[in-house]
Parts: C-alpha cells; structure tokens; sequence
C-alpha cells in the first residue's frame, strides 16, 4: 500500500520527508508534493518527518481527503522528482493548520 500526501502540505512543501525515502519517490509541484504510488515501497520513514502530517498510508487517509489518492496517482505521472530537501516556502508558517486548502493546488 503506498503512501498518500494530502491537503496540509499544499503551500506549506516543506520537504523533510523527500531526505528519507529510500526510493526517490517523491515529486514536486509549484505548492505541493505527492508520492509516486509506483515507486512508494510502504516503509513508512516519511510519515514523522512530516511537519505538517500531511502524510498517510492510503489505507489511513481521512474520508474527507480521499480524492488525493488519485490525485497523487496522477501528479506523480507529471511532476520531477524531488531528492533532496529544500527551504520551505516563505510563507510555510502562514500556511500551516490553514483547512481547505485543496483549491490553492497549483498544477
């Protein structure tokens, strides 16, 4: 079962968890990040390094975001993978804990 990233990490990209995979299989977009569920191995190292915890195991992910499922299914096909941790955004902190954040996804 791979992992899923959900709707806290939009704008907020912080990208601990990309240094902890051992698979690369994390991509990166304008304000977001997903997994690749291809290439996820279900290991799990990424889900505490998550200062958002925006991350879950598919079979975890809250009833009211089961849509990135898909959407990180999809993503995945067309974002560059991300290796390497990077600074957060400026505006992370302003970010963190904001709900509904699934219409600022920028593709």
């Amino acid at each position: 079962m791979p992992h899923v990233v959900c709707e806290a990490c939009i704008n907020c990209k912080r990208t601990d968890c990309v240094d902890v995979c051992p698979v690369d299989c994390f991509r990166e977009g304008p304000n977001f990040l997903v997994i690749d569920p291809d290439e996820c191995i279900d290991c799990a190292v990424c889900i505490p390094e998550c200062p958002e915890a925006a991350i879950y195991a598919e079979e975890d992910v809250p009833e009211d975001q089961q849509e990135f499922i898909a959407l990180n299914a999809e993503l995945a096909r067309v974002w560059p993978s991300i290796t390497r941790r990077k600074p957060a955004p400026d505006d992370a902190d302003e970010w963190r804990g904001v709900p509904n954040k699934r219409q600022y996804l920028k593709r």
